[in-house]
């Protein structure tokens, strides 16, 4: 069951605010994911305290670096059950935790943050993570490289 959509709205709210777009549906996440050139970051949003204290402020930490993915979207655990399920289908060989944030090129995971990353760390140590994993994955430099590579 769901949880109550009042009772999740403000945790809804810190990651759109961010301009981090929600997706809903199974079919919102299959067209973000498929149809979208670049990288694509996937924030599994969750109502636990580790969310709320750590992933979604740093989260919006690393969003404030100069390179950041082309997309950014989120799915609510709990709330989106659908919508998460076609999420984590394509974060293939990881298990499913909440929070998890992922970053996606052509459809293929190339950066994973699970749950037990997040507990433990502060928002500044996840922003870092994140802001590291951008720049390797997210900037046009690694762009050329992986396509030279392919």
């Amino acid at each position: 069951m769901p949880y109550p959509e009042i009772m999740i709205r403000p945790m809804r709210e810190d990651l759109s605010r961010l301009g981090i777009e929600e997706t809903r549906t199974p079919e919102q996440v299959d067209q973000a994911l498929t149809q979208s050139k670049g990288t694509v970051m996937v924030v599994v949003n969750s109502i636990c305290g580790c969310a709320a204290g750590k992933a979604r402020p740093g989260v919006a930490r690393a969003l404030q670096h100069d390179v950041r993915p082309d997309r950014a979207i989120t799915v609510f655990a709990g709330a989106d059950i659908e919508a998460t399920e076609r999420a984590r289908s394509y974060f293939t060989g990881y298990r499913p935790s909440s929070p998890q944030i992922a970053i996606l090129r052509d459809g293929e995971v190339v950066y994973m943050m699970e749950r037990h990353q997040v507990e433990g760390q502060t928002a500044t140590q996840i922003a870092e993570a994140l802001t590291e994993a951008f720049d390797r994955f997210c900037s046009p430099a690694s762009a050329k490289t992986l396509q030279q590579v392919s």
